[in-house]
Parts: C-alpha cells; sequence; structure tokens
C-alpha cells in the first residue's frame, strides 16, 4: 500500500516541531478557558441548588423528571415558558369563582386578608405582605420560621395586614394528598377561627411536624385536628377542619395561582415561573432570590424592605415607612 507521502515528508516533519512556545501557549490558553468554563458551570450549578432549597417550582408535572428531581431536590417542575394566553388565565379564574362551596371571606384569588382588626378588615396606611404557600414545600417551612414571629407582631400591633393564600401543588409527593388536605384545612379555619389560623399555620411548619417531601410518611387527619387545637382552635372546629370542605376550592385555586405572571420570578434559574414561596409587598414582587443572594438577615432584608427599625417591631403606633401604597425598598 502506497505511503501517505504528507505523514513522513520531512518538510512536514520540521513544520510540526515550529514554533514550540506558541504550540505551549495555545495549550495553555485552551486549559484556561476550560477550567474558567468549569468554574462558571459549578458556580451555576451551586446558584441553581442554593435557589432549589428556598424554592419549590410548581404544577404540571412530568413523571420522568419527577422522579430525577425527587432523588435530588425533591420538587416538582412546571413549564412556565410555554405560552399563556389571557383567554386561559381567564378561563381558569372563572373556574375559581364558578366553585359552589368556597369560603366566603377570601378574596377572589384565594387569598384571606388578617389584621389586628380582624379577618378581611384592612388596616389603612401599613403595607399589605401577601404570601403564596404550600404546606409540603420547604422552602415555605424555612421562610415562615425565620419570618413569623416578626410578621406575628407586626399584625398584632397594626404594622402590617398580611394576607395568606393557601395552595396544593405537591400532591404527587405525599401518598394522602397532604398539600390538598392542609391547604383546604388552613382555608376552613381562617373562614372560621380567623384568630388562630397564624398559629395554626406556625405549627404546620414546624421543624418537627412539617413532613419531608422527599421521604413523606402518611398524616392523618387525627393529627391535624390535634395540631389545630394545640394551635387554640376550638375542637369542634378542628374536628371539622379535615373534612375537605374547601377540597375542590383549592384544587381549582391551585391550577390559577400559577398562571398569574406578578408572581412569577423575576430573576434567578426559575425566572419566568412562580415557585413557591412567594411574597408579595403592596403588589410588588419581593424577589427572594435577590434577598437570598445577599447573604443577609432574612428578617433584616424584610424590615429594610417595608421601612421599620429592628427596635419598632410589635411597638403600636411605629409604622412601615412604605405605607400602604409604596414598593419594597431595595437591598443595596
Amino acid at each position: 500500500m502506497a505511503q501517505n507521502p504528507k505523514r513522513n515528508s520531512p518538510s512536514n516533519k520540521a513544520s510540526s516541531n515550529r514554533n514550540p512556545v506558541r504550540a505551549t501557549q495555545n495549550k495553555n490558553s485552551r486549559n484556561g478557558r476550560r477550567a474558567a468554563e468549569e468554574q462558571a458551570e459549578r458556580e451555576q450549578l451551586a446558584t441553581i441548588a442554593k435557589e432549589r432549597k428556598q424554592q419549590t417550582i410548581i404544577g404540571i408535572i412530568v413523571v420522568a423528571v419527577v422522579v430525577a428531581l425527587v432523588a435530588i431536590a425533591g420538587f416538582s417542575v412546571w413549564r412556565a415558558n410555554r405560552p399563556v394566553s389571557e383567554a386561559t388565565v381567564q378561563k381558569s379564574y372563572d373556574a375559581v369563582q364558578s366553585v359552589k362551596t368556597k369560603p366566603a371571606d377570601a378574596n377572589s384569588k384565594g387569598g384571606f386578608l388578617i389584621s389586628k382588626n380582624g379577618l378581611n378588615k384592612k388596616i389603612a396606611k401599613v403595607p399589605t405582605v401577601e404570601i403564596y404557600m404550600d404546606f409540603l414545600c420547604p422552602g415555605c417551612g424555612s421562610l415562615n420560621r425565620s419570618l413569623d414571629p416578626t410578621l406575628t407582631a407586626m399584625e398584632q400591633a397594626g404594622q402590617i395586614n398580611l394576607e395568606i393564600y393557601p395552595n396544593a401543588f405537591l400532591d404527587s409527593l405525599s401518598t394522602d394528598e397532604y398539600s390538598t388536605r392542609t391547604a383546604s384545612q388552613v382555608a376552613y379555619i381562617a373562614q372560621n377561627d380567623p384568630d388562630h389560623v397564624l398559629a395554626f399555620i406556625a405549627n404546620l411548619f414546624a421543624e418537627d411536624f412539617q413532613p419531608s417531601e422527599s421521604s413523606y410518611k402518611a398524616v392523618s387527619n387525627a393529627t391535624l385536628q390535634k395540631l389545630a387545637i394545640k394551635s387554640g382552635v376550638p375542637s369542634a372546629i378542628a374536628k371539622k377542619s379535615t373534612a375537605g370542605t374547601y377540597t375542590s376550592w383549592i384544587t381549582k385555586i391551585s391550577s390559577y395561582t400559577p398562571l398569574r405572571k406578578e408572581l412569577w420570578n423575576v430573576s434567578g434559574s426559575n425566572k419566568g415561573q412562580m415557585t413557591t414561596p412567594t411574597v408579595r409587598i403592596n403588589g410588588n414582587y419581593w424577589d427572594l432570590v435577590t434577598v437570598e443572594s445577599a447573604n443577609s438577615d432574612l428578617v433584616s432584608d424584610f424590615l429594610k424592605a417595608v421601612g421599620l427599625e429592628e427596635s419598632e417591631i410589635g411597638t403600636s403606633g411605629k409604622l412601615p415607612s412604605i405605607g400602604s401604597t409604596g414598593k419594597p425598598i431595595a437591598i443595596s
């Protein structure tokens, strides 16, 4: 067989040995770029992992994806990047309104306003803080355990209005539809015993009670009733709270809520889709991704966002500077 003349050509051999310094520089350059790319990828994965610890992506579940994600982080996926038409949103909203059995004092989008003055008695000139939650969501539990003492003290002092939105996105991660059952229970207690609903929510999110989404163990109605009674809910209301009175309403609310673009993330790896927990202040999205990336104290960040000193928490007459219409103050 004839040999390739270029392979053994003296001139080509000489050419291949030419400029060894440049060859070394090129190799080092390639290695440097590769190392930089790998480092950037590691940082991106770390950022995503950090966000996922605090947020649960919600909505449509693709079984194959869920199997993988449950093993890694235990969350479900909603593809919010697919087009959502106004007609689709309106149809979902109308479905919520058409539910026959729903809480009389919930607003049309599924929220209960709690203030010092009572259910649906909004206090003027103070911020309204909305919180969207699923009671199996670990990020929701973390947020509640961090902020609840501050929010409750401010609510009781008339410094804020609290608007709670119980939702059910994670039933697929439990064996007994835990998300729907607890959301319906919270709605029932909010409607029938609003004075104790915040305490009940805090107990649902307690570290020694909230189930794990990755290794779920069934929770009985009797256990949930006992927790309600522990929270101060009268026994008669506690027993009725697990009857699933508002199950259909919660199901419709949980289909509608993720379609609301005003609740979608504005930054981070989940930008353009809703995650739980979601927080809004005076109707403005409070970006928890930015807050988390600042590596500062969540309570301090919230107080700065509404314009209140830590020493003023729970002090009647000391009102947040943003009032009832201002936007959250950005972290500098």
